[in-house]
């Protein structure tokens, strides 16, 4: 059995998820109501929607509490991480009412009602803000622990760097125990595609194919519109020969990676043929890799809207951008995990008093299709890391009148 265990473990997790999801579909039409395979699915979405509070609470702590000021052009190169993450959100908001999606959920059918106007949204927002944080952390308030962990965030930046290292381990061993529930998902996808293949036949395939299209093709938007906009305003020059570069070296390794943590040695690599400042990318590259995530934006807020399109809930043009803002800060605190800015999704859904045992079901979805998303998803964080840097020293290179190497 050992053996076995060691075998199947050194099978990249993506083989895995394709074998779990194939022997799901393949178990529900020939063996279908088996109550024990479909519990499976159950115990896994379980699993997450315990860690996926404390995980939330303590990396936006140690990330806050270790965050140090960076000098140069590092203040440019911040500004554009966090406006191309803001982007990347409001176009997946606008794509997400072009092309609404929906997606079955079991509890889908309950009459869930979200707060109607913005201030009926800003009253809920504020008094979610204000709640106990035990209570946050017991009632899974994924808006009170985002508020609550900033507050102690920064508090503890006066503290000690002992205190600070002990923030920051609790957050590592959280994330340690997030990749040892996410290595448990081929079998809980199993269990989540043999309920809904038994429940609603093959067609449901279709359903989460509209989804990962509407995904991908936001990606896709941001990674050959929207980023060469933001390269083009500050260099005034052609954004694409330095687009494709980042995408050809950084993207396609981070696709097949899927962690942008590990891509960083690319990316620096790249940053060294593209004749920037080493004092600059060193850092800027790391950073990129915790805060830049336009990608987990587009998720977070795909997703989102389509369990509130499926629940039939109302959303005003203020309430989206408020969507816009929380996804974008939501996703800059993402996990370094495959699949890590799916624990998320409640955070975003609680804007619009979505139910954790809901917004858990979407969770189970993006597992899924994380197959695809997550790769693609990591190939667009990271490749902006790259771009972004360049475009910001790019900018001041052109200030000072020296010639542009694109």
């Amino acid at each position: 059995m050992k053996g076995f265990l060691r075998k199947w473990n050194e099978i990249s997790l993506i083989k895995r998820i394709v074998c779990g999801l194939a022997m799901g579909a393949v178990l529900a039409l020939l063996l279908p109501d088996i109550y024990v395979i479909g519990l499976l699915g159950t115990l896994f979405v379980g699993a997450l929607k315990a860690i996926a509070p404390l995980l939330v609470f303590f990396l936006v702590i140690a990330s806050l509490a270790r965050a140090k000021a960076g000098a140069g052009n590092m203040s440019r190169v911040v500004g554009l991480y966090l406006i191309g993450t803001f982007l990347a959100a409001l176009t997946a908001v606008a794509a997400s009412f072009l092309f609404p999606v929906n997606i079955t959920l079991a509890a889908a059918a309950a009459g869930y009602e979200a707060a109607s106007g913005i201030g009926a949204v800003l009253e809920s927002l504020l008094m979610k803000v204000v709640e106990n944080p035990v209570g946050a952390l017991i009632n899974a308030n994924y808006i009170g622990i985002l508020a609550w962990a900033a507050v102690f965030g920064v508090a503890l930046r006066r503290a000690g760097e002992a205190t600070k290292e002990l923030f920051g381990h609790i957050a590592d061993a959280l994330t340690q125990v997030v990749r040892w529930i996410i290595a448990c998902a081929p079998v809980g996808i199993l269990g989540l595609v043999y309920s809904a293949v038994s429940e609603n036949g093959l067609g449901i395939f279709t359903e989460y194919g509209r989804l990962l299209l509407l995904l991908v093709g936001c990606m896709l938007f941001i990674a050959l519109v929207v980023n060469p906009l933001i390269v083009f305003c500050n260099t005034r020059k052609n954004p694409y020969p330095l687009v494709l570069k980042c995408l050809k070296e950084s993207g396609i390794t981070a696709f097949f990676t899927r962690s942008s943590a590990a891509n960083i040695p690319v990316n620096m690599e790249l940053c060294k043929k593209l004749k920037l400042d080493e004092d600059n990318y060193s850092v800027s590259i790391p950073l990129g890799a915790t805060i830049n995530m336009g990608g987990a934006a587009v998720t977070i807020t795909v997703m989102t809207l389509a369990a509130v399109h499926t629940l039939g809930l109302s959303v005003d043009l203020p309430t989206a951008l408020i969507l816009s803002v929380l996804s974008a800060v939501s996703a800059c605190g993402a996990s370094g995990v495959a699949g890590g800015s799916l624990l998320l999704i409640p955070l975003a859904c609680s804007l619009f008093g979505i139910p954790n045992d809901v917004a858990m079901q979407v969770v189970g979805v993006g597992f899924i299709i994380g197959v695809i998303q997550d790769s693609c998803e990591t190939a667009l964080n990271s490749s902006t890391d790259v771009l972004f840097t360049a475009s910001a020293e790019y900018a001041q290179w052109r200030r000072q009148g020296r010639d542009l190497p694109i």
